[in-house]
């Protein structure tokens, strides 16, 4: 199961931080920032894509929207969405639920600077009802990271 998936790695990674599960849905950016009283911003949402022939990880504030200008200048190709079978292979989450911990196989993670904005961020934590609480360069850290800038407010 993909929560668990998600506290092994921090059990191993980061054994200080406990992902949060709610009865309410986290699922979309909405959803999580009214179930756990934070703003919309403050949701790092994972976002799989394909670019060229890669499959990545971008990791952005709640708000922000990839930017597919500064996505292709940053990495060479137009990003394209995967489709939720294909971010479920690659991350063994489900969409609503997909982050950067616990991943089956090594995969580029890109932080968008849209984080930096937020001294806390809440992403998902392999489900529709958990997230965990960290700071974004904590987050950056944790997943081998690197710090881009592609996404617009």
């Amino acid at each position: 199961m993909s929560r668990e998936s998600v506290q092994a790695f921090l059990e191993i990674h980061a054994p200080d931080i406990e992902p949060v599960v709610l009865s309410d849905s986290t699922a979309t950016v909405a959803e999580a920032a009214r179930a756990l009283g934070v703003e919309e911003g403050q949701i790092a949402k994972t976002l799989a894509l394909k670019v060229g022939e890669e499959r990545i990880l971008v990791v952005m504030a709640g708000t922000g929207r990839l930017d597919n200008r500064k996505t292709k200048d940053t990495f060479g190709n137009r990003p394209r969405m995967l489709p939720a079978e294909e971010v479920l292979e690659l991350t063994s989450h489900q969409v609503g639920g997909v982050c950067p911990f616990g991943l089956p196989h090594p995969v580029r993670v890109f932080c968008d600077a849209s984080l930096r904005a937020f001294d806390e961020v809440w992403p998902a934590a392999g489900d529709r009802n958990s997230s965990v609480c960290l700071t974004p360069d904590r987050l950056a850290e944790l997943v081998g990271a690197q710090w881009v800038d592609v996404s617009r407010l």
